[in-house]
């Protein structure tokens, strides 16, 4: 079996990222888990959300636990699947507009 540098099983091991940094780890692990507990968007929603927003970051250990937690509260993988199509015409939106800025730069030096 070939060793990668992803590897799902590092995902169980997240806490020891901050080891060397208790006081400040605990202190992201208390603001993301009061981020992601129901408030105006059901947790449902913003699992949704982190799934979509993992595609765009494309970190693998996201993904794997976003997915799960999509499917845990209830989402479908179609629904899932049309989470990940509006974060990827967002950011090929957001390719394309910064074309306008190559536009800029291409008559300011054609000039």
């Amino acid at each position: 079996m070939a060793d990668w540098y992803y590897n799902p099983e590092d995902l169980d091991k997240f806490e020891q990222a901050g080891e060397a940094a208790p006081d400040l780890t605990q202190k992201f692990f208390d603001y993301y888990n009061s981020v992601l507990d129901q408030g105006n968007l059901t947790s449902r929603e913003k699992a949704l959300i982190g799934l979509a927003v993992a595609h765009t970051l494309q970190c693998p250990y996201c993904i794997d636990a976003f997915t799960q937690s999509c499917l845990e509260k209830g989402s479908s993988t179609e629904e899932m699947t049309e989470a990940v199509h509006v974060v990827t015409a967002i950011r090929g939106g957001a390719s394309l507009v910064h074309g306008v800025q190559m536009r800029n730069i291409i008559q300011k030096l054609s000039m």
